[in-house]
């Protein structure tokens, strides 16, 4: 029933050359031309090998950055903040394997998938609101693709805002907040800052409290 209400009708990836953003599209073709070898399109989703039906946590991020998952096509890959993420999903169970930055490093994930709000890299990595509202309609069909969802976890309050949106929620309603969990379109919807450098070098952001979360996330998946 919450699939059906999320309306999977959308294709949950974008094409390739997905034109949908002009200001996206033409600064991913500028970088095609000076990183030939770069991933360089749309981020796809990060899914386990056991595939949809298994996923009961999905990660929702802001976007790929230029010299991470754009370079490499794999979601926080290859940037100082998948260090963070993936060494914790490795140490909660969420995930199995040696992180290594790059997509070839054999990482599986477990019962968990990771996407982005934007799927494409922003210019200064910041994304404006046109292009987050469109992406939406690939982040509603990514939620709707796997029926035994439990719960989201959104990095950062750009991620938070888009996936309440796409599960029907009213921002006012759910505010985003570090360590924050609310209901939202029959799922738990659990929240953190992004685990960014800038955050983690600020102090905005400890090892402790990005840990603490997951453990949350976990004992909520246990239970």
């Amino acid at each position: 029933m919450r699939a059906a209400a999320l309306s999977a009708a959308a294709s949950p990836e974008p094409d390739r050359d997905c034109p949908l953003c002009p200001r996206l599209h033409d600064f991913i073709a500028a970088w095609r031309e000076r990183e030939p070898r770069w991933f360089n399109a749309p981020v796809p989703t990060f899914m386990p090998p056991e595939g949809e039906d298994s996923v009961k946590l999905l990660i929702v991020g802001l976007a790929p950055g230029l010299r991470g998952a754009n370079r490499t096509g794999r979601p926080f890959t290859g940037d100082y903040a998948g260090d963070l993420l993936y060494g914790t999903l490795i140490a909660q169970g969420l995930a199995r394997g040696e992180f290594k930055a790059r997509p070839d490093d054999g990482l599986q994930l477990v019962g968990t998938a990771i996407t982005n709000a934007v799927r494409c890299v922003p210019p200064e990595n910041k994304p404006v609101g046109a292009e987050i509202a469109t992406c939406r309609t690939f982040l509603k069909p990514t939620i709707a693709r796997f029926p035994n969802l439990r719960a989201i976890l959104t990095l950062g309050s750009i991620a938070h805002q888009s996936t309440v949106r796409a599960l029907g929620g009213r921002v006012a309603a759910l505010p985003f907040r570090h360590g924050g969990r609310q209901e939202a379109g029959g799922i738990t919807l659990f929240s953190s800052y992004h685990c960014s450098r800038y955050n983690t070098n600020t102090g905005v952001l400890t090892e402790d409290m990005f840990v603490n979360v997951f453990r949350e996330i976990a004992a909520f998946l246990q239970g």
